[in-house]
């Protein structure tokens, strides 16, 4: 039996130009609902790739600030090659303000949150809590924001 396409599989990875926003695909749920695919690309693939303990950092913390910021984020789930993340959200949503909303919480991973903020950190509430990394969170959301992202993956229109 053939395997179904998967999108990120078919999609240049040489030819993108990370950090950056791209939505990957709006797609029509039997009911009428739609949910609204994002890749979120924070470096560059095959160049880079965020440090796994700074990653599960990074994904706790957009977990809570991207809702803080969005309605109907369904999930934010980082990519295995640790250059990003998939946001999936309810409803067909724009990409200017999924971007603008990373923009914010990388800025506040980089500038404002402590340790005291990172939830999910303790044993009862991480598969592995012990591989977290706040200062390399905070780094890579620095280099992040100061190469500017796009919402555009080919072009860079940084936001």
């Amino acid at each position: 039996m053939p395997q179904a396409k998967v999108e990120s599989f078919e999609l240049d990875h040489t030819a993108v130009k990370a950090p950056y926003v791209r939505k990957i695909i709006v797609e029509n749920g039997p009911v009428g609902d739609k949910i609204t695919n994002f890749d979120l690309r924070l470096v560059q693939p095959n160049e880079e790739a965020i440090g796994m303990a700074g990653l599960h950092t990074i994904e706790h913390l957009l977990a809570g600030l991207l809702r803080t910021r969005l309605e109907g984020v369904i999930d934010c789930s980082p990519f295995g090659c640790q250059t990003g993340f998939h946001l999936i959200m309810w409803g067909e949503q724009d990409n200017e303000a999924v971007a603008k909303a990373l923009k914010s919480s990388l800025e506040e991973i980089a500038d404002v949150i402590t340790w005291e903020d990172v939830p999910g950190t303790g044993i009862e509430s991480c598969g592995n809590y012990k591989n977290h990394s706040l200062f390399s969170a905070k780094e890579w959301a620095k280099l992040i924001l100061s190469r500017g992202i796009s919402t555009d993956p080919y072009e860079r229109k940084v936001i």
